[in-house]
């Protein structure tokens, strides 16, 4: 289980490809790579703010919690902050498992944690000025199938 926290770009591919090298009791790896996303073409870039120690901490808890409900080989969540330009990639999650239903439902499941209760703050810069992003009913509504 590995838990990243950064400001540097990562390469999902290379990332991908390390988490499941030489891995021969998995049958199957699922992963997902968030972008920063820009819905109206005005996103200059994205500024995601944290506490190091705290955000650390939790995202830890909500992927061992993971690997424990869906016995996953493995799991691995990389988070950056700082100032992110439209397109990078943001975040990415990988799960391995013995079969592909747990590692399906274990990417899920910490997707909709991660968006919802890992302790990021993101301020979108726009030609208009700056906004933090406020939470999304949908993102809490998304926890309750878990």
């Amino acid at each position: 289980m590995q838990v990243r926290v950064q400001s540097e770009p990562f390469d999902a591919g290379a990332e991908l490809n390390g988490f499941a090298q030489g891995r021969t009791d998995i049958g199957a790896v699922v992963s997902f790579t968030g972008l920063v996303r820009d819905t109206d073409g005005t996103l200059q870039e994205m500024l995601i703010e944290h506490y190091p120690g705290m955000t650390t901490s939790a995202i830890t808890k909500i992927v061992e919690e993971a690997v424990t409900r869906w016995t996953l080989a493995d799991a691995l969540v990389i988070h950056r902050h700082g100032p992110l330009k439209p397109g990078e990639p943001i975040m990415m999650v990988a799960t391995a498992a013995a079969h592909r239903a747990a590692a399906f439902a274990a990417a899920d499941f910490l997707m909709d944690y991660l968006k919802s209760r890992a302790p990021f703050w993101k301020k979108e810069i726009t030609d208009q000025g700056a906004d933090w992003v406020a939470a999304k009913d949908e993102d809490e509504d998304a926890l309750k199938r878990w």
